[in-house]
């Protein structure tokens, strides 16, 4: 038993090592356009080989250390924790509405709540986070899905193993060349960013001619994984699945040049969207399953909702849009485009859809999610049909892990 955990926690240390250098690989390169880039984020600039070194050693002690609390009980601490995060979230707003004089009320009970729900979900979070694993980790399990590089050692292990951090993950910079949508560069920064520090970030890349967005992450495919501790349940568990997934395509061709994209060595924006596309697919059936098994005990496929209220589908008009902004930009009217963009991102708030910043790095990071409606491209269609053909999840991923590019796709699923 000591022997297979120090082999485990081996493993570990490499997996994280070899994120690091893939992940950090991300980061500006050595073009005058990089230089006056890195040079604007620098104040700002997230190290993610910082944070898995300061991170590896907590996350290699799970490996060794001994029991744990009985499966109901750890059941029930996920759903107090999960209740906690929806009571802080309750209690932040009213706290601010005091602040900006919106409401009365006594302020100091309300943070003194506040601050107890926090220092709950803060002593929790480890529970929380072991207990998920585990159970995505059957998931998979039962899916008979597992990590294809331990064929490779000859060790009896799946591995990596499923392994997450619920916190704060880094912010995204996008770029996006402003005629045309493609995400060109993407540079993690810091937590800690003001919507000011965002804004103004943005505003001094915009200035070197591109487009750019500063993206709030639910995850990072760090190792552990990044995902984020203020949103529910289901969320969460679709993250983590999702950013599993990712590390499992890491050692498949689909996977590989994915990492290639990433680190600018061969960029190809229809491989990224499989990738995307592939990983959201399988972490919502397996969340869903998880979900239904232990959680809520009616039916759920993982699947988000059409949102449509008062004659208003948010869906079918986000659609539309990245259409037209694709039409404009074709006839290179960069101009007209952004306008454009502008002009609904305003219409979208008057009916209750926010957008902070609508523009082509918008689109160019949501869009890699092809079964988004901010998406336009076949490629969600077109895996959804694959999966529809498959006779198992696990026979769905491995057919889409082992894709090369879009045409492959395309053929697979010709009538």
């Amino acid at each position: 038993m000591i022997i297979s955990r120090i082999k485990v926690g081996l493993l570990l240390l490499l997996m994280s090592l070899l994120l690091c250098s893939l992940l950090e690989g991300c980061t500006p390169g050595r073009s005058d356009f990089d230089k006056k880039m890195r040079a604007i984020i620098k104040p700002y600039h997230f190290s993610i080989v910082k944070w898995e070194l300061n991170t590896l050693g907590e996350e290699v002690a799970k490996v060794f250390s001994g029991g744990q609390k009985s499966a109901d009980d750890s059941i029930n601490e996920v759903k107090k924790y999960f209740t906690n995060v929806e009571q802080i979230k309750a209690l932040q707003s009213q706290i601010e509405a005091i602040k900006t004089g919106d409401r009365q009320g006594d302020l100091t009970s309300l943070e003194d709540k506040l601050s107890k729900l926090q220092q709950q979900n803060l002593e929790a979070a480890c529970t929380v986070e072991r207990l998920l694993e585990t159970q995505i980790r059957e998931e998979l399990s039962r899916q008979g899905i597992f990590n294809p590089i331990y064929k490779y050692v000859g060790w009896e292990i799946s591995f990596p193993p499923v392994n997450f951090f619920l916190g704060s993950p880094p912010h995204l910079l996008v770029v996006s060349p402003r005629d045309r949508i493609e995400s060109i560069r993407e540079v993690t920064l810091l937590p800690e960013m003001s919507l000011e520090d965002m804004k103004s970030v943005e505003a001094e890349i915009d200035k070197l001619g591109v487009s750019s967005l500063v993206v709030n992450l639910g995850g990072l495919a760090t190792y552990p994984s990044y995902v984020i501790d203020t949103a529910d349940l289901r969320f969460v568990l679709n993250t983590a699945g999702e950013e599993w997934v990712h590390q499992y395509l890491a050692f498949k061709p689909l996977g590989f040049l994915y990492i290639l994209d990433l680190i600018g060595i061969r960029r190809n924006y229809e491989i990224a969207t499989m990738n995307e596309t592939v990983a959201g697919m399988v972490s919502k059936e397996i969340g869903a399953l998880i979900y239904e098994k232990y959680y809520d005990g009616s039916a759920a496929d993982g699947t988000e909702p059409e949102v449509k209220e008062l004659g208003f589908d948010f869906n079918l008009e986000m659609r539309e849009i990245r259409r037209a902004v694709d039409d404009y930009l074709a006839q290179g009217k960069i101009e007209l485009a952004e306008e454009f963009m502008e002009q609904k991102r305003q219409y979208l708030a008057e009916n209750g859809y926010h957008i902070r910043k609508l523009n082509q790095a918008y689109f160019a990071f949501h869009g890699t999610y092809a079964d988004k409606p901010t998406s336009i491209s076949p490629i969600g269609v077109e895996m959804k049909e694959l999966r529809s053909r498959s006779v198992s999840l696990k026979e769905f991923l491995e057919t889409a892990a082992s894709l090369t590019s879009r045409q492959e796709l395309a053929e697979s699923v010709k009538p």
